[in-house]
Order: C-alpha cells, then sequence, then structure tokens
C-alpha cells in the first residue's frame, strides 16, 4: 500500500511476510517504528496523519507489495450527524455512565476482555492472553493514552475502549464489550460516545483505524459519514 513520506526512513523496519489476518490467501508485510524518547507523542501524532496505527510501543502501516486493501480512516467530526439507527443505539445506551481512567490493567476489565475474546475470535492469538499479555496491551505506551469504562446502572462494567489522544483527534486502539447484550450495539455506541467527546475536546478527528472494502470485521467503519481516507496525496473525504 502507497502511503505519505515517512518522516526519518533510518528509524523503519520491514516485517518478515505472514499470512493476512484478514483476505486469506493474502500475505502481510508491515513496516513498523518504535515510539521512543521525549518525541514519542509528536512522532505518533505525525504517523497517524500518515495513516499509521500504534500496537504496544510501536507504530505500523500495511505495506503489501501486491495488495492496498487496508485503508486508514477517519470521521470527521463537526460534520457528523447520527442517522435514525445511531440514534436508536445511543437511546438504547442512555443508562450507561462513561469514565475515563489511567491506562491501568485491571482483573475486572482482563475478565471481560476474555469473555470476548472466547465469544468473537475464538482461537485467535488474542483469545490466548493472560492477564500480564493484557497488561501489556493497556500499559505499555509511550504516548497520552486513556481508557475508557462503560458501566450498567449496577456499576457492572459492560465494556471498555483503549484510546490515544492525537493532536488533532482521538484514536481508537482496541475496543471490547458484554456479548451477552447483543441489542446494545455496543461496539458501535462506544464509537458514537468516542466522536462526542471528541468534538467536546474541540477536535476535529476521530481515528478508527484501517477499513477494508468487503471484510466483515472492518467494513462497519464505513457507517460513520462522513469519512476520509489516506491516500499517497493525503487525507480525502471518501465518497458516500
Amino acid at each position: 500500500m502507497r502511503h505519505q513520506a515517512l518522516p526519518d526512513t533510518r528509524f523503519f523496519f520491514s516485517t518478515a511476510p505472514l499470512p493476512c489476518p484478514y483476505i486469506e490467501g493474502r500475505i502481510e508485510r508491515r513496516v513498523v517504528t518504535e515510539l521512543v524518547g521525549r518525541d514519542a507523542n509528536a512522532l505518533h501524532d505525525q504517523l497517524s496523519m500518515a495513516g499509521f496505527r500504534r500496537s504496544h510501543g510501536i507504530c505500523y502501516v500495511p505495506a503489501c507489495p501486491t495488495c492496498d486493501a487496508c485503508v486508514a480512516v477517519r470521521v470527521v467530526v463537526d460534520d457528523f450527524k447520527p442517522g435514525k439507527s445511531f440514534k436508536r443505539i445511543l437511546k438504547r445506551n442512555a443508562d450507561l455512565t462513561a469514565e475515563i481512567v489511567e491506562p491501568i490493567a485491571t482483573h475486572e476489565q482482563y475478565a471481560l476482555f476474555s469473555d470476548y475474546q472466547r465469544a468473537r475470535h475464538q482461537g485467535g492469538d488474542m483469545s490466548k492472553m493472560d492477564f500480564l499479555d493484557y497488561q501489556a496491551l493497556i500499559e505499555d505506551t509511550p504516548v497520552n493514552t486513556f481508557v475508557v469504562e462503560f458501566r450498567k446502572p449496577s456499576g457492572t462494567l459492560a465494556g471498555a475502549c483503549l484510546v490515544d489522544r492525537l493532536s488533532d483527534g482521538l484514536s481508537a486502539v482496541y475496543s471490547f464489550f458484554d456479548e451477552a447484550e447483543t441489542e446494545r450495539g455496543l461496539g458501535t455506541y462506544m464509537i458514537l460516545w468516542l466522536i462526542d467527546e471528541a468534538y467536546g475536546q474541540e477536535l476535529p478527528y476521530m481515528y478508527l483505524g484501517f477499513w477494508i472494502d468487503g471484510c466483515s470485521n472492518m467494513s462497519y467503519k464505513a457507517r460513520f459519514k462522513p469519512l476520509e481516507r489516506i491516500t499517497p496525496e493525503g487525507w480525502v473525504r471518501m465518497e458516500e
């Protein structure tokens, strides 16, 4: 996939070819770099604006020689207007409370995370994560990161989202929720909440990660319009 020029290619490395986790039969390679030093936040900003994503202490972007299906996308916050289906989801979850907390792993979060992995990704790498692995996912961050916890009136944890704060937006790193509450649409609700939070913080964008047309695990992101996608010329508005 083609991307904008990188800040300093001396510090970027290519991974070995591996099976693509999204499209069967294809091979994935990534360009990665570490987020280290006092300028980690500034570098993270610059890389995010170039279409990179963060995981732990690295940023990465697909660099597959024969495929450009993965496209970084972001919601244009000021122009976002929830339609009828989104309003119904907001109404269903009006009883939830949201709290921004430090990126510190808890056993309560891990229990919900594990249930989510078993329900959604049985057999996947993340379903095998123990508490220490989960702790690294949440706490191994050199940038401005927080967790949003969503709770039911009883106080029970319904969902959580790991979020990075950028200079021009919020970036949803990973979210999980109670799969037993299917009627709530919690995954969608958490994105709607983050879009509203970005608006309240006067941040213009909500970064959603990679969108893959035709991939059910990723295609839902196209519902959050207006959406911009990264191109070699920069960010452009996606057609309806």
